[in-house]
């Protein structure tokens, strides 16, 4: 399978179309979701800019029968799986969005036009790292946040973590699970005296001061701190998770937020207070891992043909009493 989902120029859409369900993003829970719908026999484009999160990872992990596969490889095969099921893709951006009657009506970044009588937001979201330079240089290797999907492979290593955010502190102890030498870089950040504590049962070390850089090689780091060099082989930091959310917010959603980031709200099965958009992934849950993530598109799919199912039917009964 190649794994350069980019390379994959589709043609299955030329021109303006109109849909069941626009999927935006291809993505875990977008792909999911389309292979789901597509499955009900439902007519389904999925537009996709190309522009995964996982993409700087090398592998995904907790993936049940594909542990450590490329997410990028992922992402091939589940183009191929909906594809085949009928469903239709757009290497494309959706900039525009508006209610059009009970559907909707999207402008993309190419000019054309796709409407469609329900969405699936799986927009996924932007990693906004702390503002240090170097750390995006390292990002997805040695400069990290997950310990579940990561953890492992640095497991036994010097382990720093960027305490710039207080979730930073529960990073600690998380990483103390994979190795004995891990050390929190604390600025702007104040340790509750139970938390040292443990830091110090445990020990972890704690260094105050400001981190202003990141250097070296990958798995060699070099961390800046108030002009002193300390070694690390990896770099843990708490991003905050932005929802790519412009569409939504252009047709009146809302956002939420929580210590992680911000997000679409949803109810049971994806569905967003807009009517007829439902939503899934990191778009709607940030702390979603990639099978989670998977899991919520195969939902929403089967929700948004669900709520097909109904209005169908109500049309039918209407139709037939006139």
């Amino acid at each position: 399978m190649n794994a350069d989902v980019s390379a994959d120029v589709s043609a299955d859409v030329s021109a303006d179309v109109n849909a069941d369900v626009v999927v935006l993003g291809g993505g875990a829970a977008g792909l999911a979701g389309a292979v789901a719908l597509a499955r009900s026999l439902r007519d389904v484009v999925v537009v996709d800019a190309g522009e995964p999160r996982n993409a700087p990872a090398g592998h995904a992990h907790n993936v049940l029968g594909r542990e450590g596969t490329a997410p990028l490889d992922l992402l091939a095969a589940g183009r191929a799986e909906a594809r085949g099921y009928g469903a239709r893709f757009l290497d494309d951006r959706a900039v525009t969005a508006h209610r059009d009657g009970t559907g909707f009506t999207l402008g993309l970044l190419s000019g054309r036009v796709v409407r469609a009588r329900r969405l699936l937001l799986a927009t996924g979201l932007a990693d906004e790292l702390p503002d240090v330079p170097g750390l995006r240089r390292f990002w997805g290797g040695s400069v990290l946040h997950c310990p579940f999907c990561h953890g492992y492979e640095v497991r036994g290593q010097r382990i720093g973590v960027l305490g710039s955010r207080p979730s930073a502190l529960h990073q600690a102890l998380m990483f103390r699970q994979l190795s004995p030498d891990v050390t929190l870089f604390v600025q702007d950040l104040d340790v509750p005296a139970e938390t040292a504590q443990q830091y110090r049962a445990l020990g972890i070390t704690v260094r105050e001061g400001t981190v202003r850089r990141v250097g070296g090689t990958p798995g060699d780091l070099v961390v800046d701190l108030d002009g002193e060099d300390v070694g690390v082989q990896a770099l843990v930091v708490t991003p905050y998770y932005r929802a790519r959310a412009d569409l939504f917010r252009q047709l009146g959603g809302q956002l939420a937020t929580n210590p992680m980031g911000e997000f679409v709200p949803t109810r049971p099965g994806g569905a967003t207070d807009v009517p007829g958009v439902w939503a899934a992934g990191n778009v709607a849950d940030p702390g979603a891992m990639l099978a989670a993530s998977t899991g919520a598109g195969v939902m929403a799919g089967a929700a948004i043909n669900g709520d097909l199912i109904t209005e169908d039917a109500r049309a039918l009964v209407a139709r037939a009493a006139v």
